[in-house]
């Protein structure tokens, strides 16, 4: 943070914890039930994880493959990073495949001429948010609502999702792939 010289992670923190003293709360009730443990140590694994991929250089490595297939062209990048962002994350969570390509992308804006520009990224997000539309495990967001769907009487099989989601995903990606390469 600009004004108090501390990261904005630092700031939020102190701040929840300032509340969570005045507020006299059951603190040690609200740490060990209303804390989604499981999601934040999940969190924590993905990304010592990418950090240990970044480590070691296999985030350099795959970066380095993206930019040899595209042939050095800006436009083949981000077409791959568009596409493969939406197969992937049609097949993954969108939210960890996203956190694993960060670096990469970050990576491929150094060494591809043109990239520094914003494109890159949004491909990246483009393609993980359409991806994540694609199948009934894409999103978070989709197993909560087919949840919720059920409980209401209204059950949404993963073959019934994909029906109506890859479409929607195929014709959205593809409309992106215009639209990136026109505007950027």
């Amino acid at each position: 943070h600009g004004v108090l010289h501390m990261e904005v992670s630092i700031a939020a923190l102190t701040g929840a914890a300032i509340l969570l003293m005045i507020s006299r709360a059951n603190i040690s009730e609200i740490l060990f039930n209303e804390v989604e443990w499981p999601t934040l140590l999940f969190f924590v694994g993905l990304f010592i994880i990418v950090g240990a991929t970044v480590e070691t250089g296999v985030i350099g490595m795959i970066a380095d493959l993206v930019a040899n297939l595209s042939g050095g062209s800006l436009t083949v990048a981000i077409l791959l990073v568009l596409w493969v962002s939406a197969v992937a994350s049609a097949i993954v969570d969108n939210i960890p495949f996203t956190a694993t390509m960060l670096p990469i992308v970050g990576y491929l804006t150094q060494i591809l001429p043109g990239a520094e520009s914003m494109v890159l990224w949004w491909a990246l997000s483009i393609g993980a948010c359409y991806g994540g539309n694609g199948t009934l495990i894409g999103a978070s967001a989709n197993v909560v609502t087919a949840g919720l769907a059920e409980r209401a009487g209204h059950c949404c099989s993963f073959n019934e999702f994909l029906k109506v989601g890859a479409p929607v995903m195929l014709v959205g990606v593809l409309l992106a792939s215009i639209y990136i390469l026109i505007v950027f």
